[in-house]
């Protein structure tokens, strides 16, 4: 048994569990597993379920956690934000089980909104993990990938500290997610539809609409934001089939609210959906807390099944404390504004067409600005950029989600499953794109060269630059004007003069204005440099 002897003692103790965790990244072999169960996705549940009774867990169990799932392709994690908050503010004791994490993987498992302690994570994670190892010998030495780890141990600690309730973020798509083991959430939603994870989910928005509905259950109350009209026909048939009542949520300013219009604490026009849906989620779990019951017929409109097109839903009073939880709602990485002295960093985790229209939507106003950018995976780097361009930057940087070249003991933000080469060729691709779109043309002298160590900066002959990782890419925007990064914790990443020359302006400007963005992982990494107490 290991004995916390203080703070230091339980931070190393958390970073051995998170290396370990770290080992379930996937690699070849789960990889090859992925493949199989994806031509039988059904194996992916039942292969989760496996893992769930190993861990000592039942599905029936979860069920005591008065679950609200949610998911989508844009705005789900600020939706569970939102519902959580309010919710929260009722005076419930919440879980909240979101992804990826920013700077820490705590994060991911939130009790009352705020990241399981260190000691409370490195305890139910060797729980859970002694008891997967300690079985893996009988079912042919397999121990569950990452993320389905990460979804074990969040119900087991949900189940453990006693929530009233557990917001349950999808992590891809929905039928064959395997945080759709949950057989009866109290309510279920869906925010805005768009295209990603093509791979895995189908290269249509109706394909994907039809693995978003996957998480509709018989009888369970499901809400959706509005969607294009073929997806939501898929959505509406979806519910029909498994005889879930839907309903489309009314725009914000519908509700009646005697105060003026509603205040959120996130920024952005396209969080006003996310938060209509929030207030349908937590008004129908509160219904079915007060009315043991369950769900009224009176509650909400009835959904004959001849009728046709999916109803909306009723617009209610919100009460205070709703209004109050929209208001004080933080969700970080997402229309995320933090200022330094003369420096304002931009931070949205935008990784589709459609998010990075929203955050440009957010950010377009903005002057004497700086793009700091990186897309990673299938995503469409280029079509991103491309949208980019309207936003005239004076310059544009391109960074892998390497946080600092020198090699650090960050575990959590460590990534098994794609070589530095491949992070920084993709970066080569993307300053490459930036240049085309902006008919500056491609500049052949650009080079990747890794030998012993990682270049430290890969020089352009334009107002483009690429750096090998986030800590350089930051120190030359900032031009040592932020002192959190100029601090003498923080190394300094030499660059060539000439690099150091091109920075001239931005020593000259009154203000530095940065948008991080493309990538959830990079604003994480942005995060860790720039925000101390994320590291906490």
């Amino acid at each position: 048994m290991q004995v916390c002897c203080g703070p230091q003692c339980c931070t190393l103790f958390t970073q051995d569990a998170i290396c370990t965790l770290n080992t379930l990244q996937t690699n070849a072999s789960a990889l090859e597993q992925v493949r199989r169960e994806r031509g039988n996705p059904q194996l992916q549940l039942q292969a989760m379920k496996g893992f769930l009774e190993r861990a000592g867990l039942t599905v029936e169990e979860l069920d005591h956690l008065n679950i609200i799932h949610v998911t989508g392709t844009k705005g789900k994690g600020s939706t569970c934000a939102f519902t959580e908050h309010i919710l929260r503010s009722y005076g419930f004791r919440t879980g909240f089980y979101s992804s990826p994490h920013l700077v820490q993987v705590r994060e991911r498992i939130r009790i009352n909104g705020q990241p399981i302690r260190k000691e409370l994570f490195t305890k139910y994670f060797w729980q859970v993990y002694g008891r997967l190892d300690e079985t893996k010998e009988a079912h042919g030495g397999t121990m569950p990938a990452y993320f389905r780890f990460l979804t074990i141990l969040a119900f087991h600690v949900f189940l453990q500290e006693k929530v009233d309730l557990a917001v349950i973020e999808v992590g891809i798509g929905g039928a064959y997610d395997c945080t759709n083991i949950i057989r009866r959430p109290w309510v279920c939603g869906i925010s805005s539809l768009g295209i990603d994870h093509t791979q895995i989910l189908g290269d249509t928005i109706e394909k994907i609409a039809w693995q978003k509905g996957g998480i509709f259950k018989t009888g369970v109350p499901a809400f959706t934001v509005k969607q294009p009209t073929s997806p939501m026909a898929v959505l509406e048939e979806r519910a029909k089939d498994i005889r879930c009542p839907l309903w489309v949520c009314p725009e914000l300013e519908e509700y009646q609210v005697g105060c003026g219009p509603l205040h959120l604490g996130l920024a952005g026009q396209h969080q006003r959906s996310n938060a209509s849906l929030a207030l349908q989620l937590s008004h129908a779990w509160l219904q079915r807390r007060c009315l043991p019951g369950g769900i009224s017929q009176h509650v909400f409109p009835s959904t004959a099944a001849d009728s046709t097109g999916v109803p909306p839903a009723a617009c209610f009073k919100p009460s205070p404390i709703m209004i109050k939880g929209l208001a004080d709602t933080e969700w970080p990485g997402r229309t995320q504004m933090l200022r330094h002295g003369t420096v304002t960093y931009f931070l949205d985790g935008a990784h589709t067409t459609r998010s990075m229209q929203a955050c440009i939507q957010w950010f377009k106003d903005t002057c004497d600005s700086i793009l700091l950018f990186n897309a990673t995976g299938e995503r469409d780097s280029a079509a991103m950029l491309k949208l980019l361009v309207s936003c005239h930057f004076d310059f544009a940087v391109f960074c892998p989600n390497i946080t600092e070249a020198i090699a650090s003991c960050n575990a959590d933000q460590q990534n098994f499953n794609v070589s530095v080469e491949n992070m920084l060729t993709r970066c080569l691709d993307n300053e490459r794109s930036w240049r085309l779109h902006n008919h500056m043309g491609d500049n052949p002298s650009t080079q990747l060269l890794i030998q012993d160590s990682l270049p430290l900066v890969l020089e352009n002959k334009s107002d483009t630059l690429v750096f090998p990782c986030i800590l350089s890419a930051l120190q030359w925007i900032t031009q040592g004007r932020d002192a959190v990064l100029a601090g003498p914790v923080k190394t300094v990443i030499p660059v060539k003069p000439s690099v150091t020359a091109k920075a001239a302006p931005i020593r000259e400007a009154a203000a530095i204005h940065v948008l991080v963005t493309g990538s959830l992982h990079l604003v994480g990494g942005v995060l860790k440099h720039i925000d101390p107490s994320s590291n906490k």
